[in-house]
């Protein structure tokens, strides 16, 4: 349709992310690449099924490209086997408990108000109405209680321990919970299945400044493609074992749940794949296995580290005192008495894009919580380092002090100024480094 003010709407979304900094720890930025492949006339083409055993003909070059993601992913996970062909996060996750548990089945998890995530069985979701999922939680200084999952384990003896978060900023001890797993199957007398939901560090662990739980005793590893990755909006599973035929059925054991999750994921969750992002999940993971990620995974954790250290000094209480990893989870409400929708809402209108995030054992509502949540993936593929970490911190703070004299939304009117020169500083950095495969005039 000529002049479809859809496009215009694009143009506009383009500006604002050009013209402010993304902080959202979940969030990047794709390569020009990328996108060609996912705007692509392979969107076009049905190809229910898996390379060479699809349901459809004319899937000669679709299986060719499948084919590069999977041994792409494979090569970047040291797995035995990967279907890339999950929707999201969610849809990777559900075919993985879908795979391995009947209805009924106990699942252990980290719990949502932990830093787990909604698909981890919060009673939102549709697989918490079929699976028994219990959840463990975290210790003061923001590490899993290791000693809860243990002890939890033991009692509830689960078909399946998951270790995944949303909002958590340690390094995982993967050998401890293989071996917890291991005590607990033997005593329980059935097999439990190891899985790893690790769709914010995914990235770091191609990068190789994370530790891979499919190295340590794991035989499951689910991840979105668009976070740390850097490649579409997507999902993949990769997993150790042996690999077999989709297409027949297998005994519910550990060496065959690569096949068991093929099944799981089509036609047991979802129907034909998108494999124009199929394509474009390939290209990002050709772009992942380049020497030149594995300094941009390093860099993440730098400009991570050194924000949170700047941040502290300035006053901020972190959750776990700093990060491990990409991501920080603030306590703004603790820090400086207000909450954390007050102040995603205020920096917003300067430019800088975060979250409202609750914090473990939050006392705040459901969407007043105490803290917020920011990371530093986006940033460092823009090229931004740590002098840069160093002015972002100091604009959080300045936003700060306005949230904490203005004392509401409404009431930020009266402090525009203030608003406005942060955002003007905010908007001339950001320019200075171009997003990736957004043209130059923009």
């Amino acid at each position: 349709m000529k002049n479809d003010p859809v496009f215009t709407i694009i143009k506009q979304e383009e500006k604002r992310q050009s013209e402010g900094l993304e902080l959202i720890p979940s969030e990047n930025y794709v390569s020009k690449e990328v996108l060609q492949a996912m705007g692509s006339v392979l969107t076009n083409k049905y190809s229910e099924g898996y390379p060479g055993k699809r349901y459809y003909g004319g899937n000669e070059n679709i299986d060719e490209i499948e084919n590069l993601a999977i041994d792409r992913a494979k090569e970047l996970f040291h797995a035995d086997h990967a279907n890339v062909q999950p929707h999201s996060g969610a849809n990777a996750n559900e075919a993985v408990y879908f795979a391995w548990c009947q209805p009924g089945d106990t699942i252990l998890a980290m719990a949502l108000p932990a830093g787990g995530h909604l698909t981890h069985g919060s009673p939102v979701t549709r697989s918490a109405k079929i699976y028994n999922f219990v959840g463990y939680g975290v210790t003061d200084d923001g590490d899993i209680d290791y000693d809860e999952l243990e002890h939890l384990a033991h009692e509830h003896k689960p078909k399946l321990i998951l270790v995944g978060y949303s909002a958590f900023m340690k390094l995982p001890d993967f050998d401890r919970v293989a071996k917890i797993a291991a005590e607990v199957s033997a005593k329980a007398g059935h097999e439990i299945l190891l899985m790893a939901d690790m769709a914010h560090v995914a990235g770091l662990i191609a990068g190789g400044v994370h530790p891979n739980p499919l190295e340590h005793g794991f035989q499951v590893m689910t991840s979105t493609t668009h976070k740390t990755l850097r490649g579409p909006r997507g999902g993949l599973i990769v997993s150790m074992g042996t690999v077999g035929n989709p297409l027949r059925k297998v005994e519910r054991t550990l060496e065959n749940i690569p096949t068991l999750i093929d099944r799981a994921v089509f036609p047991g969750t979802q129907g034909g794949p998108l494999e124009h992002v199929i394509a474009a999940k390939a290209v990002a993971f050709g772009e992942d296995l380049q020497p030149e990620f594995q300094d941009y995974a390093r860099k993440i954790v730098e400009n991570a580290q050194a924000l949170a250290t700047e941040l502290q000094r300035l006053g901020f209480t972190l959750q776990g005192n700093g990060t491990d990893n990409h991501l920080i989870l603030v306590n703004v409400k603790d820090s400086f008495g207000i909450d954390g929708k007050l102040y995603e809402y205020a920096l917003d209108k300067v430019g800088l894009t975060l979250n409202a995030n609750a914090l473990p054992n939050d006392k705040g509502a459901a969407f007043r919580p105490s803290g917020v949540r920011l990371g530093t993936p986006a940033m460092t593929t823009r090229g931004l380092g740590v002098p840069e970490m160093m002015k972002v911190a100091d604009w959080m703070k300045r936003v700060l002090d306005v949230c904490v004299q203005a004392g509401s939304e409404e009431k930020l009117d009266g402090y525009q100024a203030e608003l406005d020169g942060v955002r003007g500083e905010v908007r001339t950095l950001a320019l200075a480094f171009p997003i990736p495969g957004i043209s130059a005039e923009n």
